[in-house]
This record gives structure tokens, sequence and C-alpha cells, in this order.
């Protein structure tokens, strides 16, 4: 079970952390990934850690403003969002799986999402 907090509204420019708590006893086996979906919009791959937390990879649109992290003896991933922009207005859910991937459709752990509403 994966169980997101600390959407909100924030202006624009402002700053927001994401955590997403784990149940479970393996956590660290998973990769771990954020994904979002603004309104009118397809869900899109945001940011994705591996489990040991060494690699990561992000999308061009968040890159230098978000960073993925986790903090694996507490079964939490994290995800800084700073310089945040309109455009960023999203449901944000975070997805665990076995595959470090992009892909939406390989994660099979999903939270319920979290709202985050970037003023302008």
């Amino acid at each position: 079970q994966l169980v997101e907090s600390g959407g909100g509204l924030v202006q624009a420019g402002g700053s927001l952390r994401l955590s997403c708590a784990a149940s479970g006893r393996t956590f660290s086996s998973y990769s771990m990934a954020w994904f979002r979906q603004g309104p009118g919009k397809e869900r899109e791959f945001v940011a994705r850690i591996s489990g040991s937390g060494g690699n990561t990879l992000y999308s061009d649109s968040v890159k230098g403003r978000f960073t993925i992290s986790r903090d694996n003896a507490a079964n939490t991933v994290f995800l800084q969002m700073n310089s945040l922009k309109s455009e960023d207005t999203a449901v944000y859910s975070c997805a665990g799986g076995a595959w470090a991937t992009t892909a939406a459709t390989t994660y099979y752990y999903w939270g319920q999402g979290t709202q985050v509403t970037v003023s302008s």
C-alpha cells in the first residue's frame, strides 16, 4: 500500500515536498516513481529512483527543479519540487515496481494521489 501526502496550493516559484509512505518489508527491492496527471491531460512520468536510491531519472519538464529521493529505513520516497510553475498543477501519484522504467504500465503498486495546485 502506498499513501501520498504533502500536496497543496502554492504560488508559482514556490516549493513543495511530497512524501509516499509504503507498507511492507521489501520496500528497498522496489523501484519507485512519481507520475502526474494534469487537468485534461494524460498521465505523465515525472521521476523514478532505483531500489538502492543510486539511480534516478527525470522528465525533461522537471529536470533541475525536482528531486526524487528515498529513505529505505522509513519505507518512504520523496519528491522535492522547487521553482514550481502553473503547468506543474496536477494530481501526483507514486508507484512501485520491479523495474526502474518511465512507463506507468510497468508499475503495479499505486497510491491514491495528492493534488498539487500552483497559482500564477
